[in-house]
Formats: structure tokens, C-alpha cells, sequence
């Protein structure tokens, strides 16, 4: 008996301890994973339906893969009407997307920006703008709220609404407009994490704007896509891709 029960306590003490070598193993292997997923880029727009989005159909409509917003002489808007992303709302992500505008056009992308109650499809927020003669593509706009908050070319620092912006020089505006493509697809790709934000045209670095204006900044919202009004114009987008990263 004795005999016994030393072998029964011997094998105890090696399945003990090959249990404590198993659970460090899987304690070290655990602690090389990412504490959170990563994210990835996905394609928000099917090429094919407004599925994810909503719009006003008399403005945007879908055509050879692309959404296409569209101002003439005979269908003319009041306000700016916004094709707005749906599926969820983004805080800290990247986009890309390409984009084509008419000379005369005016665009952009909207993002961390909230829906006004009283126009349909209009949106208040941070835009990366985009228009046909490049005058202000690549510059971060506020739409409905604080206006030009960073020039293309511009590194500008927000501290308070009353107060002179903080400017540092990225580049010459006129040597960034040379790298963007008139009446032909560009890349827009924005880059936005906590309160900074990078407009990227071309894999260029446009302008970049943080804004510590506690009181205006938004951290999360709405992405949408901005017709202009305008006596006439188009743009159209494709290849639209999200980066959300997830808290």
C-alpha cells in the first residue's frame, strides 16, 4: 500500500507540474496577442447600391461602379445635399477613396459630423474638401461650424475658437496643387486618430489639423459625401474603403 501510494503521489506531482508548464506556455503565447483586433480595411460601397447609405436619389445615383452626385441647369438644390455612410458611425479610422470632379465642381468628405434635424441630408462637421480648380482640395473645412480650419499646405493647432490658430508650414500650396490630377481620379485618404487629423491626397500630406477646442472638436460621427450647390457640376466616387479602429 505504501508502495502504492508513493507511485500515486509521484504521478500527482508530474501532472502538476506538466499542468503549471502547459498553463505558462499558454500564459506567454497569450500575452504576445494584440490586446485588441486589428483593424482592416473594408469596402463600404458595393459598387452596385445605396446598401450602407442614404441619400437623396434626385441628386446621387449610381453609375458604372460609382457614386455620382450631380448638379444642372434643370435640377438645381438649396442646401448642400450629403450621401451619408449609415452602418455606423467612425471616431479614430483611415478612408481612401478615388474621387472625380468637374472643373466648376465642389465637393468633400464629411466625417465625425452629425445630421441637422431641419434640412434633409445636410451634415455639420469636419470636411476634407475637394473642388474641380483645386483651389481648396485637401484643406480641412468645417462645414457648418468654424469654417477653414487648416489650408492645404498648413499644419494649424486649434486651442480656442476666439483665439489666432497655431500655423506651421507643411508645404507650398501651389507645389501640393501640382500633384493633384484635374478632371481625372485622384486618392484621397485621410487619416484620423483623437484629435488630429491628416488629409492625404496622391499619398501627399495636404494639410493636418488638432484641435484642442474642447468645446467645438467632435471625436466621433458621420461620414457622408457633399454635392455642392452649384449652377452645375458632378463627382464621383469609388473604391470607397474604412479603417475603423475599434476601442
Amino acid at each position: 500500500m505504501k508502495i502504492r501510494s508513493s507511485l500515486y503521489y509521484m504521478n500527482m506531482v508530474i501532472l502538476l507540474t506538466m499542468s503549471m508548464i502547459l498553463s505558462l506556455s499558454c500564459e506567454s503565447a497569450n500575452s504576445n496577442k494584440p490586446l485588441k483586433d486589428t483593424a482592416v480595411f473594408i469596402n463600404i460601397f458595393d459598387g452596385k447600391t445605396f446598401n450602407g447609405w442614404k441619400a437623396d436619389t434626385s441628386v446621387w445615383h449610381i453609375e458604372n461602379g460609382c457614386f455620382v452626385g450631380e448638379v444642372t441647369p434643370s435640377k438645381q438644390i438649396q442646401t448642400n445635399s450629403f450621401l451619408i455612410y449609415t452602418s455606423s458611425q467612425a471616431g479614430d479610422f483611415e478612408l481612401k477613396a478615388k474621387f472625380k470632379i468637374s472643373k466648376g465642381g465642389n465637393s468633400g468628405v464629411n466625417y465625425r459630423s452629425e445630421e441637422l434635424a431641419d434640412i434633409p441630408y445636410a451634415l455639420k462637421g469636419y470636411q476634407a474638401d475637394i473642388d474641380g480648380e483645386n483651389v481648396y482640395t485637401g484643406q480641412n473645412y468645417e462645414e457648418r461650424g468654424r469654417g477653414f480650419l487648416a489650408m492645404r499646405g498648413q499644419n494649424a493647432t486649434i486651442n480656442n475658437s476666439k483665439d489666432a490658430f497655431i500655423i506651421k508650414t507643411i508645404n507650398n500650396p501651389d507645389t501640393l496643387k501640382s500633384k493633384i490630377k484635374v478632371d481625372d481620379w485622384n486618392e484621397i485618404h485621410l487619416i484620423v486618430k483623437g484629435n488630429n487629423m491628416k488629409h492625404y491626397i496622391n499619398g501627399i500630406l495636404m494639410s493636418e489639423t488638432t484641435d484642442n477646442d474642447i468645446s467645438n472638436s467632435k471625436l466621433s460621427g458621420l461620414i457622408g459625401l457633399q454635392v455642392h450647390v452649384s449652377k452645375e457640376m458632378k463627382v464621383a466616387y469609388k473604391n470607397i474603403q474604412l479603417k475603423i479602429e475599434k476601442p
